[in-house]
């Protein structure tokens, strides 16, 4: 079973994640954060294999949690996860800071559980 870290400043946002992914048996999550420092931290004492983090959040925003993590933890699988409409930009530039792929609130359940699965 994969471990998963979930990192989001909206607590409901959050758990309609946490119900996704702890809806089969092949994903686990295994704690919340609320802001990018939240996640380094975590991410640091828990260690996860997969990481969804929000790119706009309070404190510290995702992408420069994600740099950081990128230094600390290169093999962590991050998944960025985005409410904007048109996110070009930040998606790619996720990417090119090492996240591997970026999903849109609202969530699709199988979509979510099919990114997972190929990490």
């Amino acid at each position: 079973m994969k471990r998963v870290l979930i990192v989001d400043d909206s607590i409901a946002v959050a758990r309609q994640l946490e119900k996704i992914v702890n809806s089969g048996d092949e994903f686990e999550v295994i704690g919340q954060g609320r802001n990018g420092a939240e996640a380094i931290k975590l991410c640091q004492q828990d260690k996860p294999d997969i990481l969804c983090m929000d790119m706009n959040m309070p404190v510290m925003d995702g992408l420069t949690a994600l740099r950081n993590l990128m230094q600390l933890l290169p093999d962590l699988n991050v998944i960025m996860v985005t409410s904007l409409g048109g996110v070009g930009d930040k998606f790619t530039e996720a990417i090119k800071l090492g996240a591997k792929d970026v999903i849109s609130k609202p969530f699709e359940k199988e979509t979510v559980l099919s990114l997972l699965r190929r990490l």
